[in-house]
């Protein structure tokens, strides 16, 4: 998987001393602890969305909750860009080859543009079709067509975002998208209520009024980036004169890496979308039970994105100077605090599982069905930490096409046995859940020999 070098001319390179085992340490903390920031703030943007249309009532809920799936989705299929683009930046970085990755980051948003204006105006006319599938009662789905009709006009804002962040992330710098992302919350909250209450002379918009405010925040968002990156961090910008004509070399290069990338999280995200009409048979209070129980959920994963994400950064840099030692001692580093972290948060939310759904609502039956799967979850924490860790360093080594199989086939074997589980056995909504708690470990087990097979065998030109 060795992308095609790129020809720069004039490059000078920058080398980067091998740090001590302390030094790694820090760097992957100093990368981390801002990823799990901005994912989190990321994560209460979407928990305060929750919060404010479940104040409307389960079938907002419920709706709003289909039409994210099919946000994610498509996100999913776009980070392609994101993921091609930050790994080659690392690499590129980490080989002191700054024109390099300052050409790529320029290429990167070029394409994002290219690609992300298109989908957005095919994906619209097909809005009703595309909520249809879910299967919904009638008035959920006209929530979920309305609330998906306005945010499907993010998709090229929200992908811009995506990959200016792994951009900067592959430079070292992932301070700058968490404070942008804690403005853009900011502005979200305040959009969202005004537009979905009829605040400050606003219109009463209901649950579309949140997808309203979630458009203006990342369109504010994605401009602050925007001259951030022009601007340039640590010797790469992409601002200047050259690279700004498409090329198709420079995306082939791309989309290698991050094609994998990408149909993993659709596969993912539409295996949890899948299980969308099978939570329905269960009643619209479980199918909203659900939507909480994601939200409370996504909170425990926050420090396994992180740790996975400066995995990536880290092992890309130093796979760019040809050091596979300091590249396997960062990604024990990374699993390390991600199995501290996760295994921490699973404590506390098996503890407090009633209080954290009862904040996104007050229903009895609600309650104990979202705290129940909570629970169930709360227990697969520690393996997923374990495929957090490993799939980003293996991501970071150019091995995007390892976790696709690993991850794609895992999530999609737990969608079958949740099937099983809830047809044949146990129909409540913490029997879905049960099925990754059992597949949890095996696929955990699958990733550290896959880790372990690739950085062993490393040779340069091998990545």
């Amino acid at each position: 998987m060795q992308p095609e070098m790129l020809s720069i001319e004039n490059e000078e390179i920058t080398t980067h001393p091998a740090p001590s085992h302390a030094q790694l340490e820090k760097r992957v903390l100093r990368l981390a602890w801002p990823v799990i920031g901005e994912n989190l703030l990321q994560t209460m943007l979407g928990v305060v969305d929750t919060i404010l249309v479940a104040s409307l009532g389960a079938v907002a809920l419920a709706g709003v909750g289909a039409a994210l799936q099919v946000i994610y989705v498509t996100t999913g299929a776009l980070s392609a860009l994101s993921v091609g683009v930050a790994v080659l930046v690392a690499q590129a970085y980490g080989g002191g080859r700054l024109k390099e990755a300052s050409f790529l980051a320029r290429q990167g948003l070029l394409w994002s543009i290219l690609i992300g204006l298109p989908v957005t105006a095919i994906g619209l006319p097909l809005t009703p079709t595309l909520i249809g599938l879910f299967g919904l009662a009638p008035d959920v789905s006209q929530v979920g067509i309305d609330y998906l009709a306005v945010t499907m006009s993010t998709i090229t804002t929200l992908t811009m975002m995506f990959l200016i962040g792994g951009v900067l992330r592959g430079v070292g710098d992932t301070r700058t998208p968490m404070i942008i992302t804690a403005f853009a919350n900011v502005i979200n909250v305040i959009a969202s209520a005004a537009l979905i209450f009829g605040w400050l002379g606003l219109p009463v918009l209901g649950a579309v009024g949140s997808a309203w405010g979630s458009v203006i925040a990342r369109f504010a968002g994605a401009i602050l980036l925007v001259g951030v990156l022009w601007r340039g961090r640590n010797g790469v910008r992409a601002g200047g004169r050259g690279g700004w004509w498409p090329r198709m070399r420079v995306l082939r290069n791309i989309l290698r890496i991050g094609m994998p990338a990408a149909l993993e999280e659709v596969l993912i995200i539409g295996a949890i979308a899948t299980l969308t009409p099978v939570v329905a048979t269960l009643g619209t209070v479980p199918l909203a039970a659900h939507r909480v129980a994601i939200n409370v959920l996504s909170l425990s994963f926050l420090p396994g994105i992180g740790f996975g994400l400066a995995a990536t950064a880290l092992v890309g840099q130093a796979i760019g100077a040809q050091r596979p030692a300091e590249a396997r001692r960062i990604a024990t580093i990374a699993m390390r605090w991600a199995l501290i972290w996760m295994g921490g948060l699973g404590v506390l939310f098996m503890i407090f599982a009633e209080g954290l759904v009862r904040l996104f609502n007050s229903d009895p039956q609600l309650v104990a069905e979202g705290a129940a799967a909570v629970r169930v979850v709360a227990l697969t924490q520690p393996a997923w930490a374990i495929t957090f860790a490993l799939g980003g360093a293996l991501r970071g080594l150019g091995d995007t096409l390892s976790p696709l199989v690993i991850s794609g086939s895992a999530i999609w074997i737990c969608v079958g046995l949740a099937l099983v589980i809830v047809l044949w056995w146990l129909p409540a909504l913490w029997g879905i859940w049960l099925a990754f708690l059992i597949v949890g470990p095996f696929e955990a087990l699958v990733f550290w020999r896959k880790w372990q097979q690739r950085i062993t065998s490393w040779r340069p030109g091998s990545a």
